[in-house]
C-alpha cells in the first residue's frame, strides 16, 4: 500500500478534536471575508460535546469518542442589522452536578463517572444524560411563544429556556421513564432518540423509550473497575508479536473462529440476565401534550411479541395519519462498554475488541404506527399494546425525514444511507493506519473512525404504511460528495409559519473521506460490506487528480432525485499547501421578506480547517458560488458540533410545566447508601432549590 506520508490527500484537520467549554455572552463575531447578508433574522441554535467535567473541553483526555461529552449550546443571533452575536450556556442537569462533585480530586471522587465508548457512568450514580445531540422547537399555543427541547440518545429530553440557554425541566419524571436496566441508581439508564417530532398541526409531541436485551450490558462495569493490566510477560510477547506483524489482521485471523461462540454464548446468557436486572426489549411510543403526563403504547409486531430493536431509534418521524420509526446504524453494545477493559494493555485492548465488535447492519428496519391506533390509555399508569408495520429495506439509515401528507396510505421517506460509515466506532490510541500500518495521529484520538468504507447514498421510497410494503425506490450517490453523509437541514417554516407538508428540496452535509481517519480495525470490519459500490482497492487512490472527496454541502431536488447544487469545501490553501476543511451542522435560515420558494434564505455553518474555526454563509440557492460571507472571533472555538434549528424569534420560557427536581429523585436516591443522599444535598439539590420549585405547573407525576 501507499505511504501515508506520501499519499497526495490532506490529513484531517486535528482543530476538529479541540473545543473551548467556556460558556460566553454577546460576543461578536468578526467579518473575516466578504459581506453580512442584511436580510439574515431570528436566532440559530447549535449544540456539541465538549468533553467531561475534568477535560474543560476537548479533547477528552482518556481518548473517549468525540461524542461523550457536556452538551455546549450556540445561540447565534441575527436580530440587529449587521451583527451577529454569540451565546453560549452548558447543559446542566442534576447528574452534571453529580459528575461535578464527584470529579477526581474531590473528597467523593470514589463515585465519580467514568468514560466508556459514548457512555459516561457510575457505578455508584448511573448514567450521564450529557444533553449533547439535537433541538426539537414545539409550539403548543398557536400564538404563544416557541418552547425548545434538547435531547440525548441516553437521556430523557429536557426543556431549555430560548433567551437564557439554561436547562429547565425535563420531560417526563423518572417514574414515567423505563431504564434498560434495574441497577437501583440514582440517574437510571434511560434510552430514548434524539430526534422526537412535533407535530404543529395537532400541537402533539411523540417520543420513544425503548430497551435492548443485550445493548446497556452494564452488568460488566463492575468487573471493569478491576481490571488494570495483562501480566508483563504476557504484554511484551504480545508486543513482540506485532511489532513485525500485521496485529490487526493477526487479531482477526485468531479470534475469527471464536467471534460466532462469543455471539452465542452472550444469547445464550441473555435469558439469566433478563430475570436478574429487568432488562428487557421493549419499545414504548410516548404521546405528550406539553402539559400533562405521558400516554404510552407498547409497540408489538403482527405476532405480538415486543418490537425488538438491534441497534438504536436514533430519529423518528411523523406523518399526518402515521409515526414512522427506524432501527438506525447507531449501534450501541457490549463492545461500546468494554472499550478500554485493560487501561495499560493496548493488545488486550484490541484482541477484546476484535471479539466482541461486530459491524452495523447493513439494512434498515422500518416500523409504521397507525395513529388511528393510538387510542389514550384510561390512566397514565395504563400501557396499551399497538401493532407497528414492519419491512426492511437493503442499506443502513442514519438520518430521515418523513413528509406530512401521506395520500391513500402511502409515506414517502427521505433517508441518507451511512454506508459502511460507522459512527459508533472512534479511533482508539492503538489505532493503526489501514494504508500502511502505523499509529494513526495521536491528535484524532477519540474522533469518529470516518474513513468511509464506501460512498454514501441519497434515498427516496413510498411506503405502503397498511401492508408495510414498500412500492417505490429511487437510490443515488455521488463519487465526490456523499461520502460520510450525515447532517441535514431544509426550510422549517414557510411564510405563514406552518412546516411544509411535502419536501421538495433537502439539504445534506457530507464529512468527506479522510484516510487517516480510517484504521485497519475498520478496514477489516466492513472489509465484506454486502451492498458494495466502490472495489477495496479504490477506497484511497483519488478517482480523478485533484477532484478527491471533499467535505460537502449538497442540494438534493427530491422531484428529480438528483444533486442540483453543492460546494466542495477546499482542500488546500491559497499556496497549494494541504489545508483540508470539514464542514458541519448547516442550519437553513430563511431570509426577511421571504417569498414561499423554499430555497429563498441562507445556510449557516460552521467551517472548521487545519488553521481556523469559522462561520460560514451561503445563498442557499447558489451553493456553488461559495460562501457570501464568512465570520469568526478568538473566543469562538468549537469543536464536533452535531445539530441545529432556527427560531424567528425568542422569549422567556412561560410553560408551567416542571418537573420539581427534588421529587424526581427523592425515590431513587432514599434506595442510595447514605454518603449518596448527603451527596444530592450538598452538591446537586440547591442548584435547583429556586422558589419555583414544586410550584410550576403538572409534574407528570
Amino acid at each position: 500500500m501507499t505511504s501515508s506520508q506520501s499519499f497526495p490527500w490532506p490529513p484531517f484537520p486535528p482543530a476538529m478534536m479541540t473545543a473551548s467549554a467556556n460558556e460566553l455572552t454577546d460576543v461578536e463575531l468578526q467579518l473575516v471575508a466578504g459581506e453580512l447578508p442584511q436580510d439574515l433574522q431570528g436566532h440559530l441554535f447549535m449544540v456539541a460535546p465538549v468533553g467531561s467535567v475534568t477535560s474543560d473541553g476537548l479533547p477528552n483526555p482518556d481518548g473517549a469518542h468525540v461524542w461523550n461529552g457536556n452538551g455546549l449550546i450556540y445561540r447565534l443571533d441575527f436580530d440587529q442589522a449587521g451583527r451577529v452575536r454569540l451565546t453560549t450556556r452548558l447543559a446542566k442537569t442534576p447528574c452534571y452536578y453529580a459528575d461535578l462533585a464527584t470529579r477526581p480530586g474531590s473528597p467523593e471522587q470514589r463515585y465519580r463517572f467514568r468514560d466508556f465508548g459514548m457512555a459516561r457512568f457510575s457505578l455508584a450514580l448511573g448514567m450521564r444524560n450529557q444533553l449533547n445531540t439535537a433541538f426539537v422547537p414545539m409550539a403548543f399555543e398557536a400564538d404563544g411563544p416557541a418552547r425548545l427541547l434538547l435531547t440525548f440518545d441516553g437521556g430523557r429530553p429536557y426543556e431549555i429556556d430560548p433567551v437564557t440557554l439554561e436547562v429547565v425541566t425535563p420531560v417526563g419524571s423518572n417514574r414515567e421513564w423505563r431504564p434498560g436496566m434495574n441497577l437501583r441508581v440514582p440517574f437510571p439508564a434511560v434510552l430514548s432518540t434524539a430526534h422526537p417530532a412535533f407535530d404543529p398541526c395537532t400541537q402533539e409531541l411523540f417520543t420513544v423509550n425503548y430497551g435492548r436485551s443485550l445493548a446497556n450490558f452494564l452488568e460488566t462495569i463492575p468487573l471493569l473497575y478491576e481490571l488494570d493490566e495483562l501480566p508483563q510477560e504476557l504484554e511484551d510477547l504480545l508486543d513482540a508479536i506485532a511489532s513485525w506483524a500485521n496485529l490487526d489482521s493477526l487479531l482477526n485471523r485468531l479470534l475469527s473462529p471464536w467471534q460466532d461462540l462469543a455471539q452465542a454464548l452472550l444469547k445464550q446468557l441473555q435469558g439469566p440476565i433478563e430475570k436478574i436486572l429487568g432488562v428487557a426489549n421493549f419499545v414504548y411510543l410516548i404521546r405528550w401534550d406539553g402539559q400533562g403526563a405521558f400516554q404510552r403504547w407498547r409497540l408489538v409486531d403482527a405476532e405480538g411479541d415486543p418490537v425488538r430493536i438491534e441497534q438504536t431509534m436514533h430519529q423518528i418521524g411523523v406523518s399526518q395519519d402515521y409515526v414512522i420509526l427506524m432501527d438506525t446504524s447507531l449501534k450501541f453494545g457490549l463492545e461500546q462498554i468494554l472499550s478500554r477493559p485493560l487501561p495499560h494493555s493496548k493488545v488486550g485492548n484490541r484482541a477484546v475488541r476484535t471479539l466482541l465488535t461486530r459491524p452495523q447492519e447493513p439494512n434498515t428496519a422500518i416500523y409504521l404506527v397507525r395513529r388511528e391506533q393510538l387510542v389514550p390509555p384510561a390512566t397514565s399508569e395504563q400501557v396499551l399494546d399497538v401493532v407497528a408495520q414492519r419491512l426492511t429495506i437493503p442499506l443502513e439509515t442514519g438520518h430521515f425525514l418523513v413528509d406530512y401528507d401521506n395520500p391513500e396510505g402511502r409515506v414517502t421517506v427521505h433517508i441518507a444511507h451511512e454506508c459502511a460509515t460507522d459512527v459508533s466506532e472512534w479511533v482508539r490510541r492503538y489505532d493503526v493506519s489501514a494504508i500502511d500500518h502505523q499509529p494513526l495521529p495521536a491528535a484524532l484520538q477519540g474522533m469518529i473512525a470516518v474513513g468511509a468504507m464506501d460512498v454514501g447514498r441519497l434515498g427516496r421510497y413510498v411506503i405502503d404504511a397498511e401492508q408495510g410494503r414498500l412500492l417505490s425506490s429511487h437510490v443515488i450517490q455521488d463519487s465526490h460528495r456523499t461520502w460520510g453523509l450525515g447532517l441535514y437541514t431544509y426550510r422549517e417554516q414557510g411564510s405563514n409559519g406552518q412546516p411544509p407538508r411535502r419536501f421538495k428540496s433537502l439539504y445534506w452535509q457530507s464529512l468527506g473521506f479522510w484516510p487517516d481517519l480510517l484504521p485497519e480495525f475498520i478496514h477489516q470490519l466492513y472489509q465484506d460490506y454486502p451492498h458494495r459500490l466502490v472495489p477495496l482497492e479504490q477506497l484511497w487512490p483519488i478517482p480523478e487528480q485533484g477532484q478527491g472527496r471533499p467535505s460537502s454541502l449538497v442540494r438534493l431536488d427530491l422531484d428529480t432525485m438528483a444533486i442540483v447544487d453543492a460546494y466542495e469545501f477546499p482542500l488546500t490553501d491559497a499556496h497549494g499547501g494541504w489545508d483540508g476543511h470539514v464542514v458541519n451542522s448547516p442550519q437553513f435560515i430563511p431570509r426577511a421578506g421571504a417569498g414561499e420558494t423554499d430555497t429563498d434564505g441562507y445556510l449557516v455553518c460552521p467551517v472548521i480547517s487545519v488553521r481556523a474555526k469559522e462561520l460560514w454563509i451561503f445563498d442557499a440557492a447558489h451553493l456553488a458560488k461559495g460562501p457570501l460571507c464568512r465570520l469568526a472571533h478568538p473566543d469562538f472555538q468549537p469543536g464536533y458540533t452535531i445539530h441545529t434549528t432556527w427560531l424567528p424569534t425568542i422569549a422567556r420560557r412561560q410553560a408551567a410545566y416542571h418537573i420539581p427536581v427534588r421529587a424526581d429523585y427523592g425515590p431513587l436516591v432514599e434506595q442510595a447508601a447514605p454518603a449518596i443522599r448527603r451527596l444530592f444535598e450538598t452538591a446537586v439539590y440547591p442548584h435547583f432549590a429556586t422558589g419555583s420549585e414544586g410550584e410550576h405547573g403538572r409534574s407528570g407525576q
